[in-house]
């Protein structure tokens, strides 16, 4: 019997997870989060991490398995991931795959060639000179150095143009050198299904999300991370803002109003990383059963449900 993965991938608040618990259930299985940020056990509620409730219905990887002090990279999620899945595979023919993290789903797919070793000299420096110069200096020593990546990466990213920069320092060489490989074989299926809404709606939910989150006590969630500010998995939408307002240094108003336009341009670059892959398949999010009928027409899964696995 064939073993699937079935990618559930997309912007942000388009409703992957209960689409991805939906299916699990179905087939009885278990989730793979290909989210860069849902794997910091630090951080809940401005991650929009699932609930404590569908955690514990559905089993759940690269959820919660990470520190907020451990630098995570997309080789490491790549290692993670397989040994996830072939886990899963020893119980199950299919396992389910969420996130919105492109690079991440990427290297989990095709693999990433391997990067010769920074040394924390150079990491250190880039590090330093960030906090001190801010992301407007980062951006232009990437622009000059790496104008590959500039062109078609994150350039509001902090952590991805760091990493960009110090590969390029160490190597020569762009670190897209380094993504664009020939795709290593896996011994297992995939099918990838993108969520697709209009950009209107997708803005409009983006929005109704941050003002709950607020109301959930994101706020109180920062106020307790602060300490931890400069750590790099805290460079990110929804805390950095924050930050800024308990600096003083904006209004509450002004810091939730950045918010939604910061996870407004994540989803623009999301969308734009996703509609590059020929081998997605863009379906609405609002019918789970056309969805599913579409995995069992393209692929040679039963419609039955199988043995939970552990």
């Amino acid at each position: 019997m064939k073993k699937w993965c079935i990618i559930i991938a997309g912007p942000t608040a388009t409703g992957k997870t209960a689409i991805a618990i939906e299916l699990a259930k179905h087939f009885s299985t278990s989730i793979i989060s290909a989210d860069s940020r849902q794997c910091y056990k630090e951080l809940e509620i401005g991650v929009a991490k699932p609930t404590t409730e569908e955690i514990n219905s559905i089993p759940h990887y690269f959820i919660n398995s990470h520190s907020i002090h451990q630098n995570v990279t997309a080789a490491d999620f790549e290692k993670f991931a397989l040994n996830a899945a072939n886990e899963v595979f020893r119980k199950n023919d299919i396992v389910i795959m969420v996130g919105g993290t492109g690079l991440y789903i990427k290297a989990f797919c095709e693999g990433l060639d391997p990067i010769e070793p920074v040394e924390d000299s150079v990491r250190d420096t880039i590090i330093e000179n960030y906090k001190k110069k801010g992301i407007q200096w980062l951006q232009e020593e990437v622009k000059t150095v790496d104008p590959i990546f500039y062109n078609q990466g994150e350039i509001y990213n902090p952590q991805r143009l760091m990493r960009a920069l110090e590969v390029k320092i160490t190597t020569g060489i762009s670190i897209t050198s380094f993504q664009s490989g020939n795709k290593k074989p896996r011994d297992f299926d995939i099918l990838k299904i993108g969520l697709d809404l209009p950009r209107e709606e997708l803005y409009h939910r983006i929005n109704q999300r941050t003002d709950r989150m607020m109301k959930d006590g994101l706020l109180e969630e920062v106020k307790r991370l602060i300490r931890y500010r400069s750590l790099n998995a805290l460079q990110t939408v929804g805390y950095k803002e924050l930050f800024l307002f308990l600096d003083r240094t904006i209004t509450l108003e002004k810091a939730v109003e950045m918010i939604k336009q910061n996870t407004r341009h994540y989803a623009k670059r999301q969308v734009t990383w996703f509609t590059k892959d020929p081998g997605i398949t863009w379906v609405a999010p609002d019918d789970t059963r056309k969805i599913l009928e579409f995995i069992l027409i393209n692929t040679s899964l039963p419609g039955g449900t199988r043995k939970q696995s552990a």
